[in-house]
């Protein structure tokens, strides 16, 4: 496949070169040793950054998007980004993170496929990886950032803050490099994976590459109806539905026909929340890359920030960023029990429970009690007393994931 290919005749919705770039800049970081002694010869990171680094770098903060998600946290949708910015009442002027106070920077995963080295990327040899790009770890992903961080001279974190898969990196950069991170928001999120989250993941996993599109990873050369799109979009649904919560889905669509549908005459008629689900899958897939979904979901099952330290409580104790661990009511994939755990065992850490009917979701909506929080958790973090004018208010509605 050709950079020149139009984008609706592709077999996936990665961003490739000669796209529109959008507000990307890059980062060509070089070797990167990986977890399970392989090495990728050449790591990129996309990336994106607001407001600017002050004379002692002392102001730049760290976000980390969730599996779905990318380097676009603020901003509307436009050549090169496909959707709005997905953390818009959280990151921007006059947000709790505050663009005219700090260098906000937002990394496209290792392994994603917004500009970042992922599977649909091309290969030394100029052909994509595809099958032959390696698995990876969440601790892979954060040493990729780690080399970011230092590409950008910045020798330390005011904030590094990330909800879900997001959250996961987060916790794992506070572990791992804890002198270089002095506040810390992880949000919607667990100090190691589930049996459950593995669980979820390995269905979607099992329905993209039970594909025949999918052709064992190496698909890249195909069009778009040949490809893995619709495979895609079944892992798609199975996740949105643990995104959300029961009640919520009852009460929004219940057993409704969606429009003139008729789902109890006729086989090919829906019921609502089918609807719903389609849309979502169609959306992603016209954004998203399969290869890059099998293999960001992976990393996320490998995510135990207590492995080979000793157990979670032991690791989790070495943190010594100033933290906030906020939990979401209604989670079902990451329960409320999962942040007590985390903020039991970080020193004097500070939990937060949101109130939401919206399940997982619901740390992608705007949330005042989130944002006060974040808000006093970086008051003082560029040395001034933190006060700015008051925000607008956004339309609470979660864009990307």
């Amino acid at each position: 496949m050709t950079a020149v290919q139009d984008r609706a005749t592709r077999p996936t919705g990665a961003w490739l070169p000669g796209d529109p770039v959008g507000n990307r800049r890059f980062a060509d970081l070089g070797a990167l040793d990986l977890e399970n002694r392989q090495r990728l010869e050449t790591v990129r990171l996309a990336y994106e950054t607001w407001g600017e680094l002050n004379a002692d770098a002392s102001n730049a903060v760290l976000v980390l998007h969730a599996l779905t998600g990318d380097s676009h946290v603020c901003g509307d949708a436009g050549p090169g980004h496909r959707t709005a910015g997905w953390w818009p009442h959280l990151v921007g002027p006059g947000r709790p993170i505050d663009t005219n106070r700090f260098f906000v920077i937002a990394p496209n995963i290792l392994g994603g496929c917004q500009g970042s080295t992922g599977p649909a990327s091309p290969a030394p040899d100029g052909a994509p990886y595809g099958s032959r790009f390696p698995h990876l770890t969440t601790r892979d992903q954060v040493a990729a950032e780690r080399l970011l961080q230092h590409h950008l001279g910045i020798d330390a974190w005011a904030l590094v803050i990330g909800g879900s898969m997001g959250g996961m990196r987060a916790v794992e950069w506070a572990v791992t490099h804890s002198d270089d991170v002095e506040r810390l928001a992880v949000i919607a999120t667990s100090a190691r994976a589930s049996g459950d989250v593995i669980a979820w993941n390995s269905a979607q996993i099992a329905a993209i590459e039970a594909h025949p599109g999918f052709a064992g990873g190496d698909y890249h050369h195909l069009d778009a109806d040949s490809g893995p799109a619709a495979a895609l979009g079944v892992a798609r649904r199975i996740a949105h539905t643990t995104y959300r919560t029961a009640v919520e889905l009852d009460t929004r669509f219940g057993n409704g026909p969606q429009a003139d549908e008729d789902p109890v005459g006729t086989r090919d008629g829906r019921f609502r929340v089918t609807s719903y689900l389609d849309h979502h899958a169609d959306k992603l897939a016209r954004r998203f890359d399969a290869g890059s979904y099998t293999v960001l979901a992976r990393a996320m099952s490998t995510h135990d920030v207590g492995r080979g330290r000793g157990g979670i409580p032991t690791a989790l104790s070495r943190i010594t960023a100033r933290t906030l661990v906020a939990a979401v009511d209604s989670d079902r994939l990451f329960p409320v029990t999962d942040s007590q755990l985390i903020a039991r065992h970080i020193p004097n850490a500070d939990l937060l429970v949101i109130d939401s009917p919206a399940g997982h979701d619901g740390f992608l909506l705007d949330s005042p009690p989130l944002n006060r929080r974040v808000e006093d958790l970086l008051r003082d973090a560029d040395g001034s007393d933190g006060e700015r004018p008051s925000a607008k208010p956004h339309p609470a509605d979660a864009t990307a994931r």
